[in-house]
This record gives C-alpha cells, structure tokens and sequence, in this order.
C-alpha cells in the first residue's frame, strides 16, 4: 500500500519566536529496533500522510513524537503511527517541533506549543484540501510530545501564533501516551521539565504547565495509555489527568497495563493486548 507524503514547512515566512541561527538538525538509527532519532530542530515541518480517497473518514490526527524536549522519537513514535492511521482512513501529521534551546529561540518555553497550534491551524485551514472533518482533529503525543499534545489541549485559549482568521486552535480531542503531564516534584518528570523550563522554575510556571491543574469543562476528550511499572514517566500523570477530565464531566478512556515500561510505542511487548485496537475502536465512537 502507497502512502502519500509531503513535507511542509510550518511557517511561510519567518519563525516565530527564534534567533537568527544555523540549522543543525541531524538524524541518526539508534538502538536494536532502528528507531530515528531527530536532533537539534530549530526549523518545524509537518510530514502529511493522507489515506487513499475512497478510505478517508474525514479523521485527522496531529502525531508528537517524544524525546523528553530533548530529541524527536521520528519513527516507532511518528511516522510508523501515520501509517497505521492511514491504513484506518485517518489522515496523519507528524509533527517536527522546535526543541526548546536558548540559543535557537527567544523564549524556549513555547516554542513547541506555538509548533503545536500552527499544525492544529494549518490543519484546520486546509480541511477542503485535504479532505478533513473540521471537528475530527485530534492530537496525540507520546511521552513528551504528550506533554506537548496535553499543553495543545488545555492551553488552547491562548493563540501564542499570528491567527488572523480566529481559527479554533482547540484539538477535538488528544491521545495521550505514557505521557508526561505533571511538572510537580512529586510526579514530573526532571529532563523535560528542565528542557522546557530550566532548572529552576517558578512554582507559577510549574502550575501552569502541570497540565492535569488545567483540565476545564472545555477540555477535549482523552485517550490514554500507561504501564504501571513505568520507570521514566511515573503512571500517576496518566491517572491524573483522566481523574482532571472526570471531575470536569469530560469523556475519557484510560488502559494502564501492569507492564511495559516506557517508549514501547504501538506494540506493548508484555501483552497480547493491542492498545491501537482499544484507540480504533474509541475514535469511532467520537
């Protein structure tokens, strides 16, 4: 099966937020499973992987690889999750984001998000294009980009890009896997919080990007996926944030499986349980 794909930049004209700087994007194959690993990005695109026609249900899925804001994760966490939504007849972003770096962007803190909701934007302004649903445009993350993803789905209010047009840059909905949500000391997880933040943030900036602290009644519904022996991200983040989206009435589905520890993308090794099943059979019931 063919799988159209095209690589767009994410801003016409000048980055918003950045330092004039070299590009010293690089890519390299890590690890027994191959996995691409993307480096340094100061430069966003979004890769378009759009189903054949006469499959297309008009579902769009914006996808952010993880990497602890430090990497991209481009593959098992990426383009291999666009190819299986394809297969659904589910169109597929794959989000390269700016790693935040100082020496690349004015203010680090949100260069990602303001990557986040120019793909939700641009999505939304090519629905005809693309042949897209404009309220079936969702996120997903993992790890990381689940941060990320959860930051698109609680900080929407607050257009952090040029947005003449007032598109709505609230995702439909997030898919949220083993995803880092909380900066708290008790749960955050260190690396990201210190990639985006710095080492020493303020109690103000940890609350507000400890994004189960900004679930509201506007939330978008959750999808998400944990193993309880996670060492990395510690499962309470997925927890919390579903028990957020409860209290604010919001639909959501959470799977924790005992075992899987972190990164293991659509295939949980431990079990014969296929968490891309449970998510196909969640989306369409959205």
């Amino acid at each position: 099966m063919s799988f159209s794909q095209t690589i767009i930049p994410l801003y016409k004209d000048s980055i918003p937020n950045s330092k004039p700087s070299a590009n010293e994007e690089s890519s390299t194959y890590e690890g027994e499973n191959n996995i691409l690993i993307v480096h340094n990005v100061s430069r966003p695109s979004l890769t378009v992987f759009l189903p054949p026609k006469e499959k297309a249900n008009g579902m769009a899925v914006i996808i952010c690889p993880g990497g602890g804001y430090s990497i991209l994760a481009a593959s098992h966490e990426g383009y291999d999750v666009a190819k299986k939504f394809n297969e659904w007849g589910v169109a597929a972003f794959v989000l390269k984001y700016r790693i935040p770096d100082d020496k690349t962007m004015l203010n680090k803190e949100i260069g990602p998000l303001q990557d986040a909701q120019r793909a939700i934007q641009m999505v939304r302004e090519k629905t005809k294009e693309w042949n897209i649903k404009s309220d079936k445009i969702g996120i997903m993350g993992f790890s990381a980009g689940g941060h990320l993803a959860s930051t698109t789905g609680t900080h929407f209010d607050k257009a952090l890009i040029e947005n003449k047009n007032n598109t709505s840059l609230r995702p439909d909905f997030m898919i949220l896997i083993y995803p880092v949500i909380s900066f708290s000391d008790s749960i955050g997880h260190g690396g990201s919080r210190d990639n985006l933040l710095g080492k020493n943030p303020s109690p103000e900036k940890i609350k507000e990007y400890s994004n189960e602290l900004q679930v509201t009644e506007k939330t978008p519904p959750a999808f998400l996926v944990h193993a309880g022996n996670d060492d990395a991200v510690k499962v309470q983040n997925s927890i919390d944030f579903y028990e957020a989206e409860q209290k604010n009435k919001i639909p959501a589905e959470i799977h924790v499986y005992p075992k899987g520890g972190h990164g293991f993308g659509m295939n949980n090794p431990t079990t014969k349980d296929k968490w891309m099943e449970r998510l196909k059979n969640w989306l369409t019931n959205l």
